[in-house]
């Protein structure tokens, strides 16, 4: 918008403000007046952008919110299906309507169901496990026709008998600890509790300890009624509600099993389902804590630690035994069409600098919460784009606006659409910011440490909901042990894996956490009559989510400079590498990180002269125009490709699609990340060789760093 002046002028603007800040709760008119500095952006630019931002930030509705998670969740629609393809078109008309530029890109996936499913107990017998949620008349989606019943994807088919062992969660450290006891699963089948690491772990290691199948149930300790009130009185898992989801190993990589690196595209080549190696090797099936109980209760053996009891009405015992399991799991191999819709809102200056923004639009079930809650977010995120653009605005650099189907498989469609284009991904990608189920408790990002400064900035100007006159940042601080912002690090588990993991783009994944919705998470109860009881009652996060993400696109797309910062990461850095440091000294003996702490020292430097010739550049009213331009353009072109050279080629031990030196899943964590991953790995597996070569890869990375934050600062000083 013109930015006005003289007397009138003023008082336009002022009581603009005025009803903006009605409107979005912003904490008060002369907060606005007051012209914070936005990073990237000269001061003669202030009052225009603040008055830009604030219009964004009024343009989300909770009604909104609303409608798109109850639309979205309306019937279930897992990737590859039929619903699935109609929930794309509904998302492509709904962008298309505000007048976006917009398509549905398609892939093809190895997408498994199943076509069998018999869990029974032989001895001491005869038990047959439901393997079934019942409806609730309270909820009507929860009858709906169309599940996918429960199941993990990407088991093994097979059909094993056996004794049975209970392993607790079914990580590594417990099978160290019933190797003490004398307790091998060699033959059996265990049967785990969900909890303590990601689930594609649990199979995984039962298979690397030579059992024949993996249960998997969710403990009421956890997520039933321990917790508190089962649904449909409270918001936690019923007896009977089960957990889906993959089990593929995607610590080695993400996306379609027949495609590492490459698009699974129709018709395109495809390894052989036997060459694949995320697929698990034993039959693998989650199940209910109704059934898991009278399974657990015939098992004698030494009675589990403390720490291995859960809060069924049992004794629990280890096993093996007596009792003994019949599994049997058979499935349907075949590969399905994705349907990754996709807008965009061209650059008016530098069209080939893209800022992206993403979540997935499919569901295990019917999926209010994951992922139409964080779906939402990003429709009102997009509408309020569209009206900016209707009263003139127009991005500088490109935005693009994805919503992702399969990403419950194993972020597929994300990765699959990141490996076509990743040449020029890596060329022109700026950014990328990721949503997932968005709830009503407290926010928390993650992401590249250079964007950390930049995202706090972003949370200090987004209202915070249910709380009066205060930010997001404000109720983030106050819910903080330090009463400070910080960024944590990325694993995996949602989209953002192939931008910042694979192809080194900064990246940052946000939303509104949800306690409760592990309650009915994966399950036929994650519905919008949960959703709208139990979580974002009053679609309030939801709003802020979209409020968060609109500012952080509008910087973005617009910042005359980037707004990259490089004092918090390497203060984070320092901190990893002491942590390494302090695990080899626990196993008594060192890994060579003078030259990392080195680049560590340097990068000190580097970042405390790119802040001092960053904030030059901002005061400069040039930044607009004038000499200093090309220096700026120069500056910007680095700094979007610096987190590439975090991520060099070779990739990590024994998993070479994992490029970034700093940020990974762990291959026995899943979700949580392990930081410094190659050095740290290296430590736990005691092989100090490759932790002394992944330490001097990773010192190789930061110096590449430390060029691009030097280059870019001499550009910024006019040099």
């Amino acid at each position: 918008m013109r930015r006005e002046t003289g007397g009138r002028g003023r008082l336009r603007v002022s009581l603009r403000y005025a009803a903006l800040a009605a409107l979005t709760g912003s904490v008060s008119i002369a907060a606005l007046a007051a012209e914070k500095p936005i990073r990237g952006f000269p001061a003669s630019a202030l009052k225009e952008r603040h008055e830009l931002e604030t219009r964004a930030r009024a343009i989300p509705q909770p009604d909104r919110i609303r409608e798109y998670i109850r639309r979205i969740s309306d019937e279930p629609h897992h990737a590859g299906s039929a619903a699935s393809k109609a929930v794309a078109e509904h998302l492509l008309g709904l962008l298309r309507g505000w007048g976006l530029d917009a398509r549905i890109e398609e892939f093809e996936a190895l997408l498994p169901t199943p076509k069998s499913r018999t869990l029974e107990l032989v001895e001491p017998g005869p038990f047959t496990a439901k393997l079934a949620e019942p409806a609730i008349p309270e909820d009507a989606d929860s009858g709906d026709p169309g599940q996918l019943p429960s199941y993990n994807a990407y088991s093994a088919s097979g059909d094993v008998t056996g004794p049975l062992v209970y392993v607790n969660y079914g990580v590594p450290e417990d099978y160290e600890y019933l190797k003490k006891l004398n307790i091998g699963v060699k033959g059996k089948i265990v049967i785990a509790r969900y909890g303590g690491s990601w689930r594609g772990v649990k199979p995984k290691a039962a298979y690397e300890n030579g059992a024949i199948g993996c249960l998997i149930y969710s403990d009421p300790r956890d997520d039933g009624y321990f917790a508190g009130d089962v649904y449909p009185k409270g918001p936690f898992r019923p007896s009977d509600g089960v957990q889906r989801g993959s089990v593929m190993d995607m610590a080695v990589h993400p996306g379609d099993p027949l495609s590492p690196g490459f698009a699974s595209e129709k018709g395109g080549k495809r390894l052989a389902l036997s060459e694949a190696a995320t697929l698990q090797k034993i039959p693998v099936m989650p199940i209910s804590y109704a059934d898991a109980s009278a399974l657990l209760k015939t098992l004698e053996g030494p009675v589990a630690p403390e720490a291995w009891r859960g809060a069924l009405p049992i004794t629990y015992h280890l096993g093996p035994g007596p009792s003994s399991v019949h599994l049997a799991l058979d499935f349907d191999w075949s590969t399905h069409p994705l349907y990754n819709v996709i807008a965009r809102i061209p650059g008016s200056e530098t069209p080939d600098q893209w800022v992206l923004y993403g979540n997935h639009h499919d569901a295990w079930v019917n999926g209010a919460a994951d992922p139409a809650s964080g779906a939402a977010a990003l429709l009102e995120t997009a509408r309020s784009l569209a009206e900016l653009l209707r009263s003139g605005w127009r991005p500088k650099r490109t935005v693009v606006l994805a919503l992702w189907d399969g990403e419950e498989f194993g972020l597929v469609g994300s990765t699959e659409w990141a490996e076509k284009h990743a040449a020029e991904l890596k060329q022109k990608a700026v950014a990328y910011l990721n949503s997932d189920m968005n709830g009503s408790g407290g926010f928390g990002a993650g992401g590249s440490h250079t964007l950390e400064k930049f995202i706090e900035e972003v949370l200090r100007d987004v209202p915070a909901p249910d709380l009066a006159g205060k930010s997001v940042l404000d109720a983030v601080e106050t819910a903080s042990k330090d009463r400070k912002f910080r960024l944590g690090a990325l694993g995996s588990g949602s989209d953002y894996t192939v931008f910042l993991q694979h192809l080194g783009i900064a990246s940052v994944n946000a939303g509104f956490d949800d306690p409760s919705s592990k309650g009915i998470y994966h399950s036929i109860y994650d519905s919008f009559a949960w959703y709208s009881r139990f979580s974002d009652t009053n679609f309030s996060r939801g709003r802020a989510l979209a409020q968060f993400m609109s500012t952080a696109l509008l910087r973005l797309a617009d910042a005359p400079a980037l707004p990259f910062e490089f004092g918090a990461l390497r203060a984070t850095v320092a901190e990893y590498v002491d942590e390494v440091s302090k695990l080899a000294a626990d196993r008594k003996t060192s890994v060579p990180l003078k030259e990392l702490r080195a680049e560590l020292e340097h990068l000190r430097r580097n970042a405390s002269d790119f802040e001092k010739n960053f904030r030059k550049a901002e005061q400069r009213e040039a930044l607009k125009g004038g000499a200093k331009e090309g220096s700026r353009d120069e500056a910007n072109a680095i700094l979007m490709r610096a987190e590439r050279g975090l991520a060099p080629d070779g990739g990590l031990p024994g998993r070479p699609w994992f490029t970034h030196l700093l940020y990974a899943p762990g291959m026995y964590t899943g979700y949580a990340a392990k930081t410094l991953p190659g050095i740290r790995e290296a430590i736990e597996g005691g092989k100090w060789d490759l932790a002394a070569e992944q330490a001097r890869r990773a010192a190789d990375a930061l110096r590449e760093f430390n060029a691009s934050v030097k280059s870019a600062s001499r550009s910024l000083d006019g040099h």
